[in-house]
This record gives C-alpha cells, structure tokens and sequence, in this order.
C-alpha cells in the first residue's frame, strides 16, 4: 500500500507511524533521570545515544510523510494541518533529544534536597506526553466516517486532559525553579545553571506535547 493508499483509507496511518518513533524517545527520559540520580553515568550515555538514534529515525519517517505525502487528496482534514501536525509531533521527539543533551554535558549531580521533586516534574511532564500519546492511538483507525461521532469526543476529552496537565505541569515547574535558585549558596552557579536549562527543556517537551494535542483539536473541529 502506498502513501496515498494510506492517507485515503486511514488518513493518520502514517503519523501513526512516526508517533511510534516519538514514543521511543520519549520512553527514555524517565530512565535518563533515573541514572542521573544513581550517579550511573555509563548507563546515562548508552541511553543518550539510544534518544539520538531513535529522534534520528523520527526524522527520517517525517522527511519521507512530507516528500510523498499527496498534494490534492480527498480527506475531511486538510493536507496542511496534518503536515503542521506532523512538524509539532517531530518537535515532541527534539525536546526529549534536546534533554538528552543537557543531561550529559557534564556529570551532573541530582541535588538531594530536591531529587523527589525533579523526579516529580519528571513524571507529570511524561502523563502529559501519556495523554497525548492516548490520543494519537484512538486517532490511528480513525477513518473518515468517524469523524464528528463518538470516537472523535473521546479523543477531545483527552485532548482537554493533557491541556489539563501540561498546566499544572507549568507550576510544578515554576515551584522547582524557586527551589533550585535557592540552593545557590551550596552548588556551582554552573550546575544551576545546566539543571535550569534540564527543567525548561522538560517544559517544553510538555509545552510541545500540549500544542500537538491543540492541533489535533483544531483539525478534528473544522
């Protein structure tokens, strides 16, 4: 079956495809955090370049949806929201990329006063990328006469929920900041400063998360 095939049975087949690859990146992030707090150095590299083969193989299915995908094709979606969704999708995978990167500049030393909390945001970023990912299942049959029935309420619902998230994820954030800037006198500014670059970058896996789900709302309501 060929691109166009798919795109007129089940027109998300092939975001399916790459989403699967985004959730390969993003499955390693909480272990990335777990062997920073384990001091596991080795184990943190080996899953590093783990995020840097699967984001690259993202990449590769992406460049390939966008080079045969149809440029006219009857669909109840239009050709450019699916390729703006595509784009926010393969941001989800550079974020996780991107966290990958800052974890592993330098061995970076998890402050124990406030592991628990990291760890935290760690886990309320990742429900929100969970939500996403729900939705992008119910999306993979979800065939043109699907669209406007029941299916389509169910995946808004989640949509609603990971916007949920992705906001107490905000404070969360905010709450930890506070609490870093606060360790100054007892950390190199350095570490503050690489550890403050580890919770934007998080933020944004969120953030990018969060306006995937938008997107997806903003097609499915037309």
């Amino acid at each position: 079956m060929n691109v166009f095939d798919q795109f007129e049975e089940k027109p998300f087949g092939p975001l399916a495809e790459h989403m699967a690859k985004v959730k390969e990146c993003v499955s390693l992030v909480g272990p990335m955090f777990e062997c920073v707090r384990q001091q596991n150095y080795e184990e943190l590299k080996r899953i590093s370049q783990q995020v840097f083969k699967e984001e690259h193989k993202a990449d590769q299915i992406k460049n390939h949806i966008r080079e045969t995908m149809p440029k006219s094709f009857y669909l109840p979606i239009y050709r450019g929201d699916l390729l703006a969704y595509l784009k926010l999708q393969d941001d989800i995978a550079d974020s996780a990329e991107d966290v990958a990167v800052v974890l592993t500049i330098k061995r970076l030393v998890m402050p124990a006063s406030i592991a628990d909390h990291i760890m935290n945001l760690v886990r309320q970023v990742l429900q929100v990328c969970t939500s996403l990912f729900e939705c992008s299942e119910n999306l993979r049959d979800l065939s043109e006469r699907d669209f406007g029935g029941r299916r389509v309420r169910e995946i808004l619902d989640l949509v609603a929920q990971a916007e949920r998230e992705e906001w107490e994820t905000d404070k969360t954030q905010f709450d930890l900041a506070q609490k870093l800037f606060a360790l100054e006198d007892e950390m190199r500014a350095t570490d503050i400063f690489l550890w403050s670059n580890v919770f934007q970058n998080l933020g944004k896996l969120a953030n990018h998360a969060d306006k995937t789900a938008e997107r997806l709302r903003r097609m499915l309501i037309r």
